[in-house]
């Protein structure tokens, strides 16, 4: 995983990087110790998936103030993702 600060302090762009051969790829989406090398050392309590089938939807993320913070990953795998800091 590359992993490439974006402006809202402490969030990171994650890209796959995919071992291929003839059978198609594979690629590693979480790694404990590739998190806590960026700083990312809380337990991940829930892993969370979802789909919006309209065009135009919009999805918002919770803000949490510690002590009750809690480590988000959203992927993206089509459509865009809309950043903001406040």
């Amino acid at each position: 995983m590359k992993f490439t600060e974006t402006l809202l302090p402490g969030s990171f762009v994650i890209d796959l990087e995919p071992f291929s051969d003839e059978r198609g790829w594979f690629a590693r989406t979480f790694c404990k110790k590739e998190f806590e090398q960026i700083g990312h050392d809380k337990e991940w309590v829930q892993l969370n998936h979802s789909v919006t089938y309209k065009k135009g939807s919009i999805r918002g993320m919770h803000f949490q103030h510690p002590p009750h913070s809690e480590i988000k990953m959203v992927r993206c795998i089509a459509g865009a993702i809309f950043e903001c800091d406040h």
